[in-house]
């Protein structure tokens, strides 16, 4: 019963990381809309990652180096630094709302590496989701109005393709390691990455025109890189990565509101199709894993309840089974214990022995009729 009460919490913490994490990340596209009018793409990436760098390597000095390792360094500088990276690009040419609905594509991404990556094949009504929500992409897509553009469109949904490779990815490097350590050196790979990007494409970066930007960018770097990043590699390390990738769905939801309410984006009869279409087969493509997850009981060593630690399934309880008969037992010995004795053989009557008291009272007998004798 203690076991089930450590494991149940431990999920409600996963569960409400990645939550957090969703919320978070749905105010990156805005901040970084707001923060691109004084960095370009390469520096906003490299100031985004590298004082998001400073500050974990400072808190987690002590555990850093059991997750300082050239694939984690590579890994955050790809998957951290060029995703980010190529979609400050795309956000540039194109509208907020168009940009947060495109990045609800994520997790159904996701999905579909996570059944590439691992062999598995996702049930109808998860590719019936796949299917609306890249239905859903086209209708926004095809829109236009508010900014938005086909390059900056395609943009974003390259960068979307390396984060959920890069998701899929990140289960197998966080596994037996500090998710928080590891998420430190990642930052550190990808401002280490964009640091010689930034220098080549945008040159040095200009003296800011007004409060707005840098109160948007040291917002993108607390609570859109430093926050949503740790807890969702804190969650992530206790669930699958296509359970992880569900959670995604948030950020949309918050990025087309702001990009509508805030910056005046049009949301037109298309994008609302398209919208819906997306968050409809997002949530038709992550009821079964869910559902999964709520069928198959966790394991004793710390699983997540749809049988997966950083991703990895966990192998069926051995079954024990008898390949040899039961020993025939031993004459004058219950349940044929003794193995110092010699064993009958098969079908043979069973040779009572005398017990000790009964040997004992014949030898006084014996012993009476020599002494009366």
């Amino acid at each position: 019963m203690q076991h089930n009460d450590v494991r149940m919490n431990s999920h409600r913490r996963a569960i409400a990381a990645l939550t957090a994490a969703g919320l978070l990340w749905g105010t990156t596209v805005p901040l970084s809309k707001l923060a691109l009018a004084w960095l370009s793409p390469g520096w906003l990436t490299f100031v985004r990652f590298g004082l998001a760098a400073a500050i974990l390597l400072t808190t987690t000095r002590f555990r850093v180096r059991g997750a300082l390792s050239p694939a984690v360094l590579i890994s955050g500088a790809i998957g951290y630094g060029g995703s980010v990276a190529v979609q400050n690009a795309g956000i540039g040419r194109t509208s907020v709302s168009h940009a947060a609905l495109l990045i609800g594509a994520a997790p159904v991404m996701v999905a579909i590496i996570a059944a590439l990556w691992h062999h598995t094949v996702a049930r109808p009504v998860a590719w019936a989701g796949f299917t609306l929500s890249l239905a859903g992409v086209g209708l926004i897509t095809g829109g236009s109005g508010g900014g938005a553009t086909a390059t900056g469109d395609g943009l974003v949904l390259l960068s979307l393709l390396l984060s959920a490779t890069f998701t899929v990815v990140q289960a197998r490097l966080l596994r037996d390691r500090d998710p928080v350590a590891v998420t430190a050196v990642q930052f550190l790979g990808a401002a280490i990455a964009m640091l010689p990007v930034a220098v080549v494409t945008g040159g040095m970066p200009a003296m800011p025109t007004g409060p707005g930007p840098v109160l948007a960018t040291a917002a993108l770097v607390a609570g859109g890189t430093l926050l949503p990043f740790t807890l969702f590699a804190y969650g992530q390390s206790r669930v699958s990565a296509e359970a992880a990738g569900a959670f995604l769905n948030l950020e949309p939801l918050v990025g087309a509101v702001t990009g509508a309410v805030v910056f005046g984006n049009p949301a037109g009869p298309g994008q609302l199709a398209g919208g819906m279409a997306i968050l409809v087969g997002i949530g038709l493509s992550s009821l079964p894993l869910l559902g999964r997850g709520r069928r198959r009981p966790a394991t004793e060593s710390g699983l997540g309840s749809d049988g997966h630690q950083a991703g990895k399934v966990c192998p069926a309880a051995p079954v024990r089974r008898r390949t040899q008969p039961p020993t025939a037992p031993i004459a004058g010995h219950r349940g044929g214990r003794r193995r110092d004795r010699i064993q009958r053989p098969p079908g043979a009557a069973a040779l009572r022995r005398p017990s000790r008291r009964g040997t004992r009272r014949r030898r006084m007998h014996r012993y009476a009729k020599k002494s009366g004798g």
